[in-house]
């Protein structure tokens, strides 16, 4: 069974709540969200598609990436 991530929640709830998916992001170019006062601060608002959205990465990659992984983004 996949595991549901709302994406109307904080990166920073999400990563708190699923570590694994700093990787997933990582791996999609996120590469400030290792950077812990990053994901602290500025991950505190910011969701998924609004990171999307500012790195103009398309929704779509992002959500064949979590659910290569087990998760589906709703």
């Amino acid at each position: 069974m996949s595991t549901v991530i709302d994406l109307s929640k904080s990166v920073y709830d999400i990563c708190k709540e699923y570590p694994e998916v700093v990787n997933i992001m990582k791996d999609l170019g996120f590469e400030n969200i290792t950077n812990p006062g990053m994901l602290n601060t500025i991950g505190r608002f910011m969701t998924i598609p609004k990171g999307a959205d500012m790195k103009n990465i398309p929704m779509e990659k992002i959500k064949e990436a979590f659910a290569e992984k087990g998760y589906v983004l709703i």
